[in-house]
């Protein structure tokens, strides 16, 4: 896995238009973990990237009409099979994170990735998903000097009170073993 120009090379690219600059680019130094499935607990549709891209239509699915109208999105998706898709290069500034706090630090969209697994709260995350978030991180690592094993967060960590995600199927033990090795 490698980065050229702020985006993976072995990426499926999709431009969203949900970003915009960082104050400072250099200052990447958050990985967030969130989880997303659109509609919950469907996997493998197009709805994420339709709302990542501002495409996604009230009408496809009762659920969406109170999300359809919003502007987010996420550097990375990574499928239940363990496709990657990028949405945003890294040194700009995905919406991913909302109101949020870091370590003393609001704003994290500011200074973090934000990686969205395909899954919900308490549905088990798959092999594929942990062999690509790892490899990822750590290529993240090697890239963005003050990235480290030790600021990675899940969504419910930044936003206790908004978030529950990636959830507690979410084997942090297992990531920590694989970033590690």
């Amino acid at each position: 896995m490698e980065i050229n120009n702020h985006w993976l090379t072995s990426a499926k690219r999709i431009t969203s238009p949900n970003c915009d600059n960082r104050d400072d680019e250099k200052d990447i130094s958050l990985i967030v973990i969130h989880c997303i499935s659109l509609p919950e607990g469907k996997f493998n549709t197009p709805y994420i990237e339709q709302l990542f891209t501002n495409h996604l239509l009230a009408q496809s699915h009762s659920s969406f009409a109170e999300i359809c109208q919003l502007q987010v999105s996420s550097h990375i998706v990574i499928q239940r099979g363990g496709l990657i898709t990028q949405y945003v290069p890294f040194n700009k500034r995905a919406w991913h994170a909302g109101l949020s706090e870091y370590q003393g630090r609001q704003k994290c969209n500011d200074f973090s990735i934000g990686i969205e697994l395909e899954g919900t709260d308490c549905t088990p995350y798959t092999d594929p998903q942990y062999s690509q978030l790892s490899t990822l991180i750590k290529c993240l690592i090697q890239t963005y000097p003050r990235l480290n094993v030790e600021n990675i967060s899940g969504h419910s960590d930044i936003a206790p009170q908004r978030k529950t995600d990636p959830g507690k199927c979410f084997d942090w033990r297992r990531l920590n073993t694989e970033v590690r090795l």
